[in-house]
């Protein structure tokens, strides 16, 4: 029997991964599977099903977080890590030696630091030649009528660091938005109007062999943006450039291990990387796949 120790587990990563590892025998749905034992951590109490329990850890911000999450890993035995919140993920990167002789499923320092800013993220994918939407500040404008001038309109506005589509606003006109509350914390990106995808990706520490699973997003909370409400998996063979474009993604980042990202086509069709998660996913169970490599090459040992 296996201890998995996964983080955020009250959110919609831990959740769906907790019922991932309840039925890996692919039995009924209601199923329990007895091979591992999910023990959850997470800044507040919560009852999440298919979590033996779960421990509250200090929060991302705190300098006494990855200290408890080593030591809780090591009172467990646990046998792997997996983190889930994206606030935590380049410092748990940096320390993930300090957890040995327990694996962590994480990215190495750089490609998750990347990800945790979109700015950075942006710019280091232009410098990879890997299409975007672009990053730029708002402090490289003097209003919104100038950004829109350069960006064209409607642009988008979010922030730099965040999770999923929270904060994120399509400025029409320059009445939608109060240019002085905008500062270096926002990136302005051009607005990408066509299909939104959420490839589901995995990048093996081992051969770095790449497998990418696409889900179309067909609803989002905001209408025009936003986080998923409802997908759909599609065949390889119907999204073929997104397929390739989020591979190159994840070998431009030096990725390893299960990546979510967002993907949209812009008007003339062609697919631009909107953000990058070096984490499993809220819709990671419409790609079980990344769950069984993940396990197959951590737990090969």
């Amino acid at each position: 029997m296996k201890t998995i120790l996964i983080t955020g587990i009250g959110g919609p990563a831990g959740r769906s991964l907790a019922e991932q590892f309840s039925c890996l025998d692919g039995d009924d749905p209601r199923c329990d599977d007895t091979d591992y034992v999910v023990i959850g951590a997470d800044i507040q109490p919560v009852d999440t099903p298919h979590v033996t329990r779960t421990v509250v850890v200090p929060r991302a911000d705190d300098p006494a977080m990855v200290p408890a999450l080593i030591s809780l890993a090591a009172t467990l035995k646990a046998d792997l890590v997996i983190p889930t919140v994206a606030d935590e993920l380049a410092e748990v990167a940096v320390a993930s030696e300090l957890f040995a002789p327990i694996p962590v499923v994480i990215s190495a320092p750089r490609g998750a630091g990347l990800c945790q800013d979109k700015k950075f993220t942006m710019d280091a994918l232009d410098l990879a030649g890997i299409p975007t939407p672009g990053a730029l500040l708002p402090t490289e404008f003097v209003s919104a009528e100038s950004a829109g001038a350069t960006l064209g309109w409607p642009f988008v506005i979010k922030p730099r660091v965040s999770r999923g589509g929270r904060g994120v606003i399509v400025v029409d006109t320059p009445d939608d938005i109060d240019w002085t509350t905008l500062g270096p914390a926002h990136v302005l990106q051009r607005f990408a109007p066509g299909t939104e995808y959420a490839p589901q990706v995995y990048r093996s520490p081992r051969t770095a062999e790449v497998t990418v699973v696409v889900l179309e997003k067909t609803a989002l909370k905001q209408g025009r943006v936003g986080n998923a409400e409802s997908v759909v998996r599609l065949p390889t063979s119907a999204a073929l450039d997104v397929v390739h474009l989020a591979a190159a993604t994840a070998r431009a980042l030096d990725l390893t291990g299960p990546i979510d990202m967002d993907i949209r086509r812009m008007p003339d069709g062609s697919p631009v990387v909107l953000e990058v998660n070096a984490r499993f996913g809220a819709n990671s169970a419409h790609a079980p796949e990344l769950l069984r490599a993940t396990l197959a090459d951590y737990l090969a040992s």
